[in-house]
């Protein structure tokens, strides 16, 4: 049985693991969701074509997710370091989370706007409306389904990064599963972290797909 300090270790890491994936999240798409409306509104079938704007982005963005995410941590730790004043725990790894998960979150949203109805975006170009108007009132409001499920999407795959930067010292129960699980070869604590892992997974999934259900069941 695992003792009470155990435990205790593992309700933190639980903590830190959400911490780290839900602040990731957010910052990943305050970044994100702008970058893939400007990819989306300036590409080839845009609603405001700018061949060098999206050129420009869309290298950008595929330099930053051809990095592995092990390499962008270590990468980057002098940035982690001047926003957070240091390189190491659930709140610093937040920082190459967020750079790890803006450009992924941007090409999930630049495809779930593609997939909105190209009438019903010449009928309200044809109504006078800007380009402002129709990111607004059409292209967010028509692929908003699309968004919520490729948000949990990105919100398991943040998860998933979290765990991994255990390997870097990066908390949670990442950093849990590779300090005492595998270094110090506690199969009990490894277990359990990976089934928390997998809940976690899980749960996120669950909660996104109730969302998209109930926005679709509005929609009709």
């Amino acid at each position: 049985m695992l003792d009470s300090k155990t435990i205790t270790m593992i309700i933190e890491g639980v903590g830190e693991t959400m911490w780290m994936t839900c602040m990731s999240t957010l910052f990943g798409y305050i970044i994100g969701l702008p970058l893939g409306v400007v990819l989306t509104v300036t590409g080839a079938d845009g609603i405001k074509q700018n061949p060098l704007v999206y050129k420009i982005l869309d290298v950008i963005t595929n330099l930053l997710r051809s990095v592995p995410f092990l390499i962008l941590m270590i990468t980057i730790r002098p940035l982690t370091r001047l926003i957070v004043g240091k390189s190491y725990g659930a709140t610093a790894t937040i920082v190459p989370l967020t750079v790890a998960a803006a450009p992924y979150i941007a090409r999930m949203v630049e495809s779930s706007l593609k997939e909105v109805d190209r009438g019903v975006i010449e009928a309200a170009q044809s109504m006078g409306a800007s380009v402002w108007e129709i990111i607004r009132k059409v292209l967010i409001p028509e692929g908003r389904t699309s968004l919520v499920v490729n948000a949990t999407i990105a919100m398991t795959t943040i998860l998933g990064y979290s765990a991994m930067s255990g390997a870097c010292a990066g908390g949670g129960l990442g950093d849990i599963a590779l300090r005492y699980g595998y270094q110090r070869w506690q199969p009990k604590v490894l277990m359990v972290t990976v089934v928390l892992l997998v809940i976690l997974a899980q749960l996120i999934q669950m909660i996104g797909m109730f969302i998209s259900r109930v926005i679709d069941r509005r929609r009709v």
